[in-house]
């Protein structure tokens, strides 16, 4: 194991224990984890600065070593072709990859993004508020918080995802559009907005059965198929959606402009790239690419 100083938010992984140590503690806070080996000067190089960066956060990040030559199904099951290799963790999903040695300076750029802030607590002022039936109230104290910390993402993404709830996703997306592109690109985001798009393409006149059957009477509708796969994309039936969408590329791969592809990657986006779906349909993808 690598040196440190005693810290009890850094902790050795193993494959037995990986799941609960970074899959669901990432549902409390951002989880990295950090594939090393000792036979690797860079691993042995970038430990310090990770070790200093726990420490400062002091309990707002945990840090999770995996020993890559130890374990190997880890290592194959997340992809590890080379150490150092960071992946953060959070909700369960891989929001950041980090390939090679990380600047210290970096690090905390992307970290920022995710770690607890002092604007987090307003925020749940705001939840608060806003569960209270004080709508009104609790968009003002979110935006006023974006005002005094517009690098906390958990802010806007939070506000979309109250505009969402009342089914306001034109606003929604709206206000995603307006952000800067760092607070664009942070991954909740990205899927935030990826979801509204389908929001944004539903049929409210047409109803999940009735499409069913008119895909088994006219398999080639692939209009009929598209509001489908967007039906199941918001009921969270995610292979389902899937599934439509390869049957219009089968069909027409070009379909309003490639349409099932861009929709596709929309779906691999809200999943995460460590997803079993997304593994299992991204050789569908690349089959009507080309």
């Amino acid at each position: 194991m690598i040196d440190s100083i005693d810290s009890p938010y850094i902790i050795a992984a193993t494959g037995n224990t990986f799941r609960a140590l970074v899959i669901d503690n990432s549902n409390q806070g951002p989880v990295l984890v950090n594939f090393w080996s000792k036979k690797a000067g860079p691993s042995l190089r970038q430990y310090p600065i990770l070790d200093q960066i726990v420490h400062h956060y002091d309990g707002r990040l945990l840090l999770i070593n995996v020993d890559a030559d130890q374990e190997i199904a880890l290592t194959k099951e997340y992809g590890i072709s080379s150490v150092p290799t960071l992946k953060l963790f959070r909700n369960e999903q891989v929001v950041k990859t980090m390939h090679g040695y990380q600047a210290e300076e970096d690090l905390y750029k992307i970290l920022e993004l995710y770690v607890a802030r002092d604007s987090d607590l307003v925020l749940a002022a705001a939840i608060r508020l806003y569960t209270d039936g004080k709508k009104t109230e609790a968009y003002e104290t979110i935006a006023s918080a974006i005002v005094d910390d517009p690098v906390n993402p958990r802010l806007p993404l939070t506000f979309c995802k109250l505009l969402k709830h009342e089914r306001r996703y034109v606003e929604a997306m709206a206000l995603i559009d307006s952000l800067p592109p760092d607070i664009r690109n942070h991954k909740e985001i990205e899927q935030l907005h990826d979801l509204l798009t389908f929001h944004l393409e539903l049929d409210d006149s047409r109803n999940i059965d009735g499409l069913k059957t008119q895909v088994e009477l006219s398999p080639t509708d692939l209009e009929a198929r598209q509001q489908l796969a967007v039906q199941y994309v918001i009921k969270q039936e995610h292979e389902n959606a899937l599934d439509q969408l390869v049957d219009i590329m089968a069909v027409d791969p070009g379909y309003q402009d490639n349409y099932a592809r861009s929709a596709m990657l929309k779906v691999f986006n809200i999943l995460g790239s460590e997803h079993a779906l997304v593994r299992a349909y991204r050789p569908k993808l690349k089959r009507y690419a080309h």
